[in-house]
């Protein structure tokens, strides 16, 4: 096990993540550098008020995850490490992780003070975070002192975004404080679906994961179910129907449907015509929006996202990022993290 845990963890680091501790991590997103030079927003920035600029993308559990999914782009940790190796080999205390993580975010920007026509106003706000995505990469719930965590950023004044695959309902039915916001990321719409594409270690991971969703309607934050779109796995009408039951059973706040990107690791896995254009998504979501009863309230066409609710307005936000629901895209679908089109399909 040490043999594999340095190698995994000096490939992490060879991709610009931040190690923190023993298990966990940052990396500077994306969008941080979109917001920072361009002042263009991450879709949860226009769904849900985040301040891209402002939000750490971290994960406690860095190198732990019960499902080896097709389409992640991630260092998966069936790639370096064996099953028997799936809990975390140590436990670090929740507070060091919280501090470390902010430090380790103003780190990983403070280079921005060299840029010529940077917005200073902006750089000195991130370098007082208020959000962290606790979604990175791994599964947040392997780490059993999560709602610890999540308190700890809550006294340090930052609002979380926890995203899980729902394999450990255990723990999300214990947390010691609820996330400001929780995700629940799918793509398979049963079990043979599952086992097939995200390929779990243990057997009875779809079963914890239905858990998961019946548990969902008890939580007093917001709630998303997050759909991967995959073309040729997950777009066809008999998916649609079953998620559409699954989404019955959760009734979350809000549903995004966002298409797969042929990035990373996952190119070895599927093929670039794998990843749905943002109209495609638009169908889908329309489609399912009309079978659940979920009106379409947003989209982003950078990031190929498509958000469903049944709120009318956009009523709970979570920060005070400048674009809302109404708001035009600065770009096409060709100007986010998808890439170029002539990159692109």
């Amino acid at each position: 096990m040490v043999n594999s845990l340095r190698k995994a963890l000096n490939t992490l680091r060879k991709q610009k993540y931040h190690l923190i501790g023993s298990h966990s991590a940052v990396k500077k997103c994306y969008w941080v550098h979109k917001a920072l030079t361009q002042k263009h927003f991450c879709y949860k920035g226009k769904f849900y008020g985040i301040e891209s600029h402002r939000c750490i993308q971290f994960s406690p559990a860095v190198l732990w995850c019960w499902n080896s999914c097709l389409h992640c782009w991630r260092l998966r940790p069936s790639d370096v490490m064996s099953w028997e190796e799936s809990l975390l080999p140590s436990i670090d205390d929740p507070g060091f992780i919280a501090d470390a993580a902010i430090e380790e975010h103003r780190r990983t920007i403070s280079g921005y003070f060299a840029y010529p026509n940077i917005d200073k106003t902006m750089l000195k706000e991130a370098m007082t975070p208020k959000h962290v995505a606790i979604s990175l990469t791994g599964e947040a719930t392997l780490y059993p002192r999560l709602g610890e965590l999540i308190k700890e950023f809550h006294k340090r004044d930052l609002t979380t975004f926890l995203v899980t695959r729902g394999i450990r309902p255990d723990i999300l039915a214990n947390l010691d404080e609820e996330p400001s916001q929780l995700y629940v990321s799918i793509e398979a719409y049963d079990e043979e679906s599952y086992r097939y594409f995200n390929k779990p270690i243990f057997p009875n991971l779809w079963k914890l994961t239905l858990k998961t969703l019946e548990i969902l309607p008890s939580f007093t934050s917001p709630t998303v179910i997050r759909i991967t779109l995959i073309k040729g796995f997950n777009n066809s009408e008999k998916s649609l129907k079953k998620f559409a039951k699954l989404i019955s059973v959760a009734q979350p706040t809000f549903i995004e449907v966002k298409a797969y990107m042929f990035i990373g690791a996952s190119m070895t896995r599927l093929s670039r015509e794998s990843m749905p254009h943002h109209k495609e998504v638009k169908i889908f979501a329309e489609l399912l929006a009309n079978e659940i009863g979920y009106n379409v309230v947003s989209e982003s066409k950078p990031s190929r996202v498509v958000l469903l609710s049944k709120l009318d307005k956009p009523v709970i936000r979570h920060g005070n990022c400048p674009v809302s629901w109404e708001d035009p895209d600065p770009g096409d679908e060709f100007s986010g993290e998808y890439g170029e089109p002539e990159t692109a399909i």
